[in-house]
């Protein structure tokens, strides 16, 4: 027998140690300090942020309030612009009463003592694209090319989805949306064939990975990872998938899971290899069982650039 040609398994491995390589060399690039200093004046919202923000303005990436896209950013809100309310904590001192036993007599004894308390208030908040003014820099390139047999990959990627696939515009700077409250995944029409694809497999591997079991758990029983994990799971498949079909998503794929990774050492990546892999696995396996007259299509557009990551809005996918 011969066993030369490699298994299923191992190539999902080549294609997984290639993208880990990929994002690696976009931590080393000239433009990833830049990015970095700028996501950092960006603040990490909470889960339930996130929730708000989502249901508000689904097509949301970078978030900020008024005056921090003006001092922060160098960019100023659109007139007429409707924000985005979230919740933020508010610390405060309070006095709290207390009622101890006198150690001597056993007679209670009030005393007033001073706490910290923490309430929340609601404040506005407004995306990038609501704004204008100095340009954020970014890491990666939005994909170009047309693909081969791409009706057929598409139709089949509708019929494994979870949940109905529908096209069109919404607010925004992001190329697609799972909503778990709508129970939809949204495409942004008119890129493209290459970004379709890919932005659908994106947010298909959220509707299986991220959606919770029940109602009201937002995450698998099996813990609820953060936000970032999440995205390096969807876009790690995304990447596996298209290049099983041959279509290169590196240009944007590397930059993305780059901007999602809190460190060169990979460490959302490396714990979601296997959870990649085989959700990678399922979906090839079910785009090909629905249209088994496929041969591996191929990016059409042979001259486009090769060039490295540039830069991104890590959300926009």
């Amino acid at each position: 027998m011969d066993t030369s040609y490699p298994t299923p398994a191992e190539r999902l491995k080549e294609v997984t140690d290639k993208l880990e390589a990929g994002v690696i060399e976009v931590f080393e690039g000239e433009q990833f300090s830049d990015y970095l200093c700028t996501m950092s004046k960006f603040h990490r919202y909470s889960f339930g942020n996130i929730i708000l923000i989502s249901m508000q303005f689904p097509g949301a990436s970078q978030v900020a309030g008024f005056h921090d896209w003006k001092k922060k950013f160098g960019r100023n809100v659109k007139k007429g612009e409707k924000g985005i309310k979230i919740l933020a904590p508010c610390v405060f001192e309070a006095v709290e009463k207390q009622e101890d036993p006198d150690p001597l007599s056993g007679q209670p004894m009030k005393e007033h003592r001073r706490v910290s308390a923490k309430r929340f208030k609601v404040v506005t908040v407004f995306d990038v694209s609501q704004t204008e003014g100095k340009e954020l820099p970014k890491i990666v390139s939005v994909l170009t090319g047309d693909v081969e047999q791409y009706e057929h990959v598409t139709g089949a990627l509708e019929k494994l989805s979870p949940v109905p696939i529908e096209f069109e515009d919404f607010p925004g700077t992001a190329r697609g949306y799972f909503s778990r409250e709508q129970g939809r995944i949204v495409v942004r029409p008119g890129m493209s064939q290459a970004q379709t694809l890919k932005t659908m497999i994106h947010e298909i591997a959220h509707a299986k990975l991220h959606a919770g079991p029940d109602e009201g758990a937002p995450f698998p029983a099996t813990g609820k990872p953060e936000h970032s994990a999440c995205e390096v799971e969807a876009e790690s498949v995304a990447y596996v998938v298209c290049q099983h079909f041959g279509v290169d998503t590196s240009d944007y794929s590397f930059g993305y899971v780059a901007g999602w990774s809190k460190g060169k050492e990979l460490a959302e990546l490396k714990a979601s290899l296997d959870t990649i892999r085989a959700t990678a696995a399922k979906l090839i396996d079910g785009i090909e069982g629905k249209a088994q007259e496929l041969a591996p299509p191929r990016q059409a557009q042979a001259t486009r650039r090769r060039a490295k990551p540039k830069g991104k809005a890590a959300p926009a996918r």
